[in-house]
């Protein structure tokens, strides 16, 4: 027996009990309810029948506490234009225009569309402007254009070619004993994850752009891909006059595009970031014996490879 024919015959058996003994109150009473549940099971089978003594879903919306559709068309058409705004300032743009709605019935208005959150609200006029060819207004480019620096803020750069933006980093790698304190330039392609990396000894604006002129360039030349724009974090050796800075000079001269990572924020810059741990991963390995490797350290040599290709 389901649950909801167990419901069904319990409620029924009130029913036939005031039935069979002619009195409903002594019914009632036998049973445990009151006459007004009696009548309550009584006045659902005679207009609903058996499927009125079924217990009522509590989760139906209560569609009249609604607000009205073209209001809610009026507030998702105002979330898409300002996708920025709160609840409590869209509520009173709204009720400037004379559209009468609380903060709290805009917010429910978004969870019913899944917008509750800014990041949500961007995602709906990013997918919008893809698909529709409409000109953007100022508000909605000024927000496209935070969330956009939002995501790289996070890390999330959007790389839709080979070229388009190269992530550069200079790493300190440590002190050898005779030859002094070791850095590394490296580089690392967004879309193709190709790396390159050199070691110098000194941290300089010459180091940073000698990477881009023996490595890089050459590489990205011979198979006819232009670097379009670079990202540093704001170190001297890669900001400074264009004039005078050997970096900026040599970017501006090869028509590259200089973007720095905003200040204390190094995950902007999280491609080349994570490449500099895997070398630095690769190093401390490297210098354990081949004998404390597993398997001997392979056939490959592994990171010893890797460190003769730098």
């Amino acid at each position: 027996m389901t649950q909801s024919q167990y419901i069904i015959n319990r409620k029924l058996n009130i029913v036939e009990l005031g039935k069979r003994l002619g009195n409903i109150s002594e019914a009632c009473r036998k049973l445990g309810v009151s006459r007004q549940h009696y009548y309550d099971i009584k006045r659902a089978i005679d207009e609903e029948g058996l499927e009125g003594l079924l217990e009522k879903s509590r989760r139906i919306p209560r569609i009249g506490n609604r607000v009205a559709p073209e209001i809610e068309q009026k507030l998702l058409d105002y979330s898409l234009e300002f996708p920025t705004h709160g609840q409590s300032r869209v509520a009173n743009e709204l009720r400037k225009q004379g559209i009468q709605i609380s903060p709290g019935g805009v917010r429910s208005v978004w969870l019913r569309h899944n917008l509750e959150v800014k990041r949500l609200r961007l995602k709906r006029l990013e997918k919008w402007a893809a698909e529709n060819s409409e000109v953007l207004t100022e508000s909605q480019v000024k927000a496209l254009e935070e969330a956009k620096e939002e995501k790289e803020a996070h890390g999330e750069i959007e790389s839709p070619h080979p070229g388009f933006l190269l992530a550069q980093d200079t790493c300190y790698m440590g002190y050898i004993k005779g030859v002094g304190r070791i850095y590394q330039q490296t580089a690392i392609d967004t879309h193709s994850n190709m790396g390159f990396a050199k070691l110098y000894l000194e941290k300089t604006s010459l180091s940073a752009a000698d990477l881009l002129n023996d490595k890089v360039l050459p590489f990205f030349d011979e198979h006819g891909i232009c670097i379009q724009r670079v990202l540093t974090d704001n170190g001297t050796e890669f900001c400074g006059r264009q004039e005078s800075h050997p970096y900026e000079l040599f970017l501006h001269l090869n028509d590259i595009e200089h973007t720095r990572t905003k200040v204390r924020k190094p995950q902007t810059n999280g491609a080349v970031e994570r490449l500099n741990q895997t070398i630095q991963e690769r190093v401390l390995l490297s210098s354990v014996p081949k004998e404390a490797l597993p398997n001997g350290g392979g056939d490959s040599g592994g990171p010893r490879r890797f460190l003769a290709i730098l």
